[in-house]
Parts: structure tokens; C-alpha cells; sequence
């Protein structure tokens, strides 16, 4: 994390585990506090940014990504993810634009961008691409709740109407990539990024990293972890409901399996929202277990964090088979029922 930036947010009561904020003097009693309706104001440094430039940067990330970097431009993000050959997702990703048309800007987990960075490095050979860390040269800022686009629009000047899902709006102190309606990040420079924070503050509450994996949980977004890296390929985690997956590109690795499951083969396991009600804490790469298959798993935690209406809200990869029983517990069959959750989208057949 940026030092000067860590300094400012310890100053506003932040709490910091691992290298990235936890809470505000709150602990999860702020999931508590702020209820469903609040804006809530966010420190994204747990998410890290890989900058990849030069003239080859777009043929290159074209070959290695299951997204369609024809459809990034200066005002449009993706979804897309990074998988091993056979398949299997070992990062998932939303990407966008730099300052350049050879430009690329990928935000991804923090913890696992070094070895992202250092697989994908081992693929560049003589092509005209360099990859950079960009963690600590751009602060990203989460904004998020019921007024969350008026303090964006009023902030920074822009026109409500350019604020789609996705959109990248580029000012003079900062760019903001809007994730849904009611949800933004503001990426700015460390220098702007203190006056940023206070004047939201003004109109927000402070809270940790869970409330933000909160909202992405809410709008069915996975989040790839090192427990669960090489456990599911992108249709799995409904990365094409999302636009994350293109079956109009040329090979990436794992292209064919993707390709295969989705024209040959029938899936048999998709993610959905679900609720469960428990003290303990949920986590992703936990084993979901089915009562009628007795001891047997059939499904995985992919995301979860708290729920400001009580126990945990989380995304879990779910054989479809088992889905319309309702006996479905987390861990063991001794373990609560999952609560099932509707999702923004619509899951393909």
C-alpha cells in the first residue's frame, strides 16, 4: 500500500489486517451500523493494478485472456479472467484502458497479482509489452449505496446519463469506472486522493474492505482467491452472464475446454447468492455438502463476507442437480442451510 495513503487513512481511524483496511473503529458491528440504504465510502488498496504497455500489449493480452479486448476502449471496461490451459481460472479480473490506445489496466486480488504478473511475463518473449505494478502509483476509492451516483455526478462534474455499468469516465483528478448503478471506483493519483476521501466523507460513512466484497457478492460478481484458484473454469462463475468470456476470439489458454463446455458439453455446476446463518465465519474454498448424497460435497464458497441482515451473504458454485432441493449445508450436514438469493442476471441455459 501507498505509505502517505496508509498514513491518511490511519488518521480517519482505519484498521488495518494484512496490509489493507478491515474496518474504522467498528469491527462487524459496522455491518450492523450501516444499514442496506447507507453510502458507504471504501479503501480499495486490497485490490492491486497491473499496468501492461507498448505496441504489442493488445495482441498480447488478446492471446492470454477469456475476454474480448476489442470491446475495452477509453470508455468501457470488461470482466474477463486468466486461466491455465485446461481451463481452470487462476485469476479473474475487471480490465480497462490507460492513458494510451497500448495501454492496459487490470485490477485484480492484490495477493495474487506477483504470480499473475510473473506467469504472464513468462509469455511476453520478444513481444513489445511491458508489465508494471501499479498498486501504489493509483489509490482506488470505492463509493457505494443508495446515493452514491449523486455524490460521484456532483463531485466530480460528470453527467449522470454517462454513468452505465462499466462505463469509464476519465477527469482532470481522477477516472471513475462505474460497476453498477448505485457503485464506483475512483482511481486517482495519490496526491488527489486525500481531498477525494474527505469530501466524500462529508456525505458517506467510512467502512472496511468486507462491505465492498459485500456489493460485489450483491451483484454476482466473482472474486478469485488463492483457495480457490484452478477450481472452476469461467462458465462456473457465470463469467459469461457478465461479458467476461468471448466465443467470438481466437485461443487463449484453456480456450478450447471453455469452448468445448459451452457448444458440446452440458455444465453441470453454476454459482449462485446465497445467505447463511452463521456466527462462524464463511470463507471461500469452503465445501458445501448435499443431504441427499450424504457425506459427498456439491458445491464450494467462491466469495462471502457479512450481512448486514444477519449471518453471511455469499456467491458459492453449486451442482445445478441439487440446486431445487433446499437441503444444502455449509460444511457439513451438521451445518446451517443455505438461504437461496436471486442474482442481477439472468444465468444462461
Amino acid at each position: 500500500m501507498n505509505t502517505t495513503w496508509q498514513i491518511f487513512l490511519q488518521n480517519q481511524k482505519a484498521i488495518f489486517e494484512n496490509g489493507y483496511v478491515t474496518h474504522f473503529n467498528g469491527g462487524i458491528r459496522e455491518f450492523k451500523d450501516i444499514q442496506t440504504d447507507t453510502t458507504i465510502l471504501a479503501d480499495l488498496s486490497n485490490m492491486g493494478l497491473i499496468r501492461f504497455s507498448g505496441d504489442d500489449a493488445f495482441n498480447f493480452l488478446q492471446g492470454q485472456f477469456t475476454c474480448d479486448l476489442r470491446k475495452v476502449t477509453p470508455q468501457t471496461a470488461q470482466h474477463g479472467s486468466y486461466c491455465t490451459p485446461k481451463g481452470r481460472i487462476l485469476a479473474s479480473f475487471i480490465i480497462w484502458q490507460g492513458a494510451s490506445v497500448n495501454e492496459y489496466i487490470l485490477q485484480l486480488p492484490v495477493i495474487l497479482l506477483a504470480a499473475i504478473s510473473k506467469r504472464l511475463a513468462m509469455y511476453i518473449l520478444r513481444a513489445k509489452v511491458q508489465i508494471q505494478d501499479d498498486s501504489d502509483a493509483l489509490i482506488r476509492i470505492g463509493v457505494a449505496g443508495s446515493k452514491a451516483c449523486t455524490v460521484v455526478e456532483e463531485l466530480f462534474q460528470i453527467d449522470r446519463s454517462s454513468l452505465a455499468p462499466l462505463a469509464v469516465i476519465h477527469t482532470e483528478n481522477a477516472s471513475i469506472l462505474c460497476r453498477e448503478a448505485d457503485r464506483y471506483e475512483i482511481i486517482t493519483p495519490p496526491d488527489k486522493a486525500a481531498s477525494i476521501w474527505s469530501q466524500i466523507a462529508s456525505q458517506a460513512k467510512p467502512a472496511g474492505a468486507a462491505f465492498w466484497d459485500w456489493f460485489e457478492i450483491r451483484a454476482g460478481i466473482p472474486v478469485i482467491l488463492p483457495d480457490t484458484q484452478e477450481q472452476f473454469i469461467p462458465q462456473m462463475v457465470n463469467l459469461d452472464a457478465i461479458g467476461g468470456v468471448s466465443f467470438q476470439k481466437g485461443c487463449y489458454p484453456g480456450q478450447e475446454i471453455v469452448a468445448r463446455t459451452q457448444y458440446l458439453g452440458k455444465l453441470k455446476r453454476r454459482m449462485y447468492r446465497v445467505n447463511i446463518l452463521s456466527s462462524e465465519p464463511v470463507k471461500p474454498g469452503d465445501q458445501l455438502i448435499c443431504t441427499e448424497l450424504a457425506e459427498q460435497a456439491c458445491g464450494m464458497i467462491v466469495n462471502a463476507a457479512p450481512s448486514p441482515e444477519g449471518g453471511y451473504d455469499a456467491l458459492a458454485v453449486i451442482q445445478t442437480a441439487n440446486v431445487d432441493t433446499d437441503k444444502i449445508c455449509w460444511k457439513s450436514l451438521d451445518g446451517p442451510l443455505l438461504r437461496f438469493q436471486s442474482l442481477p442476471y439472468t444465468i444462461p441455459e
